[in-house]
């Protein structure tokens, strides 16, 4: 589980195109919209699921 205070920074390095639907909106809840986009986030359990679920559309370029 997540310390408090963490976050995790994330950046789209896949296009959302000929993928589900449901990708497309985990791109769109985690604050990304465009490739090389970047969105730091809270560091949570809900969160890594989702980073997990797109996991070959984003990079985790930081993790703190």
């Amino acid at each position: 589980m997540a310390k408090a205070g963490k976050t995790l920074t994330v950046e789209q390095i896949g296009s959302p195109i000929r993928r589900e639907a449901s990708q497309r909106q985990t791109l769109i809840g985690l604050g990304l919209n465009k490739i090389r986009r970047q969105s730091t986030l809270e560091d949570t359990p809900a969160v890594r699921g989702m980073v997990d679920k797109v996991k070959h559309l984003v990079r985790v370029v930081d993790a703190k």
